[in-house]
């Protein structure tokens, strides 16, 4: 079943003392998801490669006296399963659970024939889009479920429910995202505490977008901000009771 909640109106308050981990954090739409989560009360732990860009993003936290952030600098290119499980430590020791992941960071590769399509750069793409966020959350598992209540949000893309020619590894990682993503839902079931769901973010204005479509218009497109309300009701408390599903955060566009 797929969902849009373009409408939702996130109460105040909505994610008051939780602990929400998003990767990408330092821009687009990790900035943005990061930045509204804090305003509703949340404490974000900012991840990302590029440490001035998450300063920047703790910055903006910081500046309108928001719950204060945490950043942890960390590249899915060259993470190792040693790196997950010391961050998990680190998070353990400072926050003793965790109450929600936005998995956001994300990889285009190139959109070119499969014929033609690189094979270091795909693995490239296969490593930042599923391999690492998969190893990731085994590591970061015993914190989500030391949770009252929590949330993982892995990010999708259309092209990860219907094949598109030329779309090469990325199509591929969404699909296994998706596919990864029911999997974990159902082997969490019974926890009844965790729920695990896709969310597909749909034509934004983002650097990524506009590498992968140079011709079109940014202003005709909705910002990170505009679909934000989706982003909030997956993670927050009125979503309970949906986990398995892949959700959009904006209508299709006609």
């Amino acid at each position: 079943m797929t969902v849009c909640k373009i409408d939702y109106e996130a109460p105040q308050g909505l994610l008051d003392g939780r602990v929400i981990l998003v990767t990408g954090a330092g821009d687009g739409i990790g900035r943005a998801a990061a930045l509204a989560y804090a305003r509703h009360g949340a404490t974000v732990v900012l991840l990302g490669r590029t440490i001035a860009k998450l300063e920047a993003v703790y910055d903006a936290i910081e500046s309108e006296g928001l719950p204060q952030p945490a950043i942890f600098p960390l590249n899915f290119e060259g993470a190792t399963l040693k790196d997950y499980h010391d961050m998990a430590a680190a998070l353990d020791k400072e926050f003793g659970r965790l109450d929600g992941i936005l998995h956001n960071a994300g990889l285009l590769g190139d959109i070119t024939p499969f014929a033609q399509y690189d094979p270091a750069l795909w693995e490239q793409v296969m490593q930042v889009n599923i391999n690492g966020p998969i190893w990731m959350t085994q590591a970061l598992l015993p914190l989500l479920e030391a949770s009252a209540d929590a949330s993982v949000i892995f990010t999708s893309s259309s092209v990860g429910r219907r094949g598109r020619a030329y779309w090469g590894a990325y199509a591929v990682s969404k699909f296994a995202t998706e596919g990864f993503m029911e999997v974990l839902a159902d082997e969490v079931e019974h926890l009844g505490t965790l729920r695990i769901n896709t969310l597909n973010p749909g034509a934004t204005r983002t650097a990524m977008r506009q590498s992968a479509y140079p011709a079109e218009d940014p202003g005709t497109l909705r910002t990170p901000e505009d679909i934000m309300p989706t982003y909030l009701w997956l993670m927050g408390p009125d979503s309970r009771g949906h986990s398995g599903e892949a959700f959009d955060a904006q209508p299709p566009r006609t």
